[in-house]
């Protein structure tokens, strides 16, 4: 996509890069923005790691180009300058965008090859040790719920990611999933020298949490990044009765030189979350839901 980038800039074509919620949340260790400007933090982190000199694009936090866009991953359109879609597609590929802009636009006399890019791709330096604590095995494939953090004057350093049971959403009974990961652009990691992680669960109405709180494991490494997770029943849960989630924990941030101890508060509510992603093979088990209409060509939805 650089190349065609490169390629393409002095005959008028002008690509771009839109940040969405992540479609596979836990890969490479990122986890789901907060706030529209950890999204911008997320652009930034991209631009770092990939070297890519395309200008990037940031969907506001209700993901309305998302849906107006149809809600694929990685799709791709070919826009005009009359604003109609030309050309449009699920999953980007560029040989095919390449050959749709030479039949637009002319032919490139010497075309970019990858090997001419010379992109600088850092990795990013561990904070603490990884694959300390073994991740829980769940009981069948969860679907994500709607998460809502409540502001605390902190920033999440660690981000609660809900899922259930698929019987929930109709019977309201079934597993609820909370995985509590450190968010790696904050180079934060657990300290494993105090008290544990722990958590606690008020519901509303007549649904009933088993058990309600918990305490995560002690850990011998003194210090790692690894996900705390864990596993509730949750009876006669209704998207009109959520709960309220309070998580307590200690992190530090060496670079930084502090330690401190958090108190944070998320309310969940029983609703399928389509922007939630699906977690993939290396960090996750959880199905995403995918939601919306495609638009056709010749449109542009904004």
């Amino acid at each position: 996509m650089e190349t065609i980038h490169r390629d393409f800039a002095d005959k008028g074509v002008r690509l771009f890069l839109v940040y969405k919620t992540l479609a596979h949340p836990e890969q490479y260790g990122y986890v789901r923005p907060f706030s529209l400007q950890e999204r911008l933090n997320h652009i930034q982190e991209a631009k770092r790691t990939l070297g890519t000199t395309i200008p990037w694009l940031c969907d506001a936090l209700d993901n309305r180009f998302k849906h107006a866009m149809g809600d694929a991953n990685n799709s791709e359109f070919v826009i005009g300058p009359d604003g109609k879609i030309l050309h449009m597609r699920d999953w980007s590929n560029p040989q095919l965008l390449r050959n749709e802009l030479t039949a637009l636009v002319g032919p490139v006399d010497e075309p970019t090859q990858v090997a001419d890019l010379n992109l600088k791709t850092p990795q990013r330096k561990a904070v603490a040790a990884s694959g300390v604590v073994p991740r829980i095995k769940l009981p069948t494939q969860m679907r994500p719920i709607q998460v809502q953090p409540q502001d605390s004057g902190q920033p999440f350093y660690v981000k609660l990611r809900a899922e259930v049971d698929p019987r929930v959403l109709t019977s309201g009974t079934g597993a609820l999933y909370l995985g509590f990961h450190l968010d790696p652009l904050y180079q934060v990691h657990w300290n494993n020298l105090v008290a544990p992680v722990e958590f606690k669960i008020e519901a509303a109405g007549k649904t009933k949490v088993t058990p309600a709180a918990g305490k995560g494991p002690q850990v011998k490494t003194e210090a790692d990044v690894d996900p705390r997770e864990f596993l509730v029943q949750l009876d006669n849960a209704s998207a009109d009765q959520p709960l309220e989630v309070t998580v307590r924990y200690f992190a530090c941030n060496d670079e930084q030189g502090w330690c401190k101890e958090i108190t944070q508060r998320y309310v969940i509510r029983i609703e399928g979350d389509r922007d939630a992603g699906r977690r993939s093979a290396g960090g996750g088990r959880g199905a995403g839901f995918r939601g919306g209409s495609r638009p056709r060509p010749g449109d542009f939805n904004r």
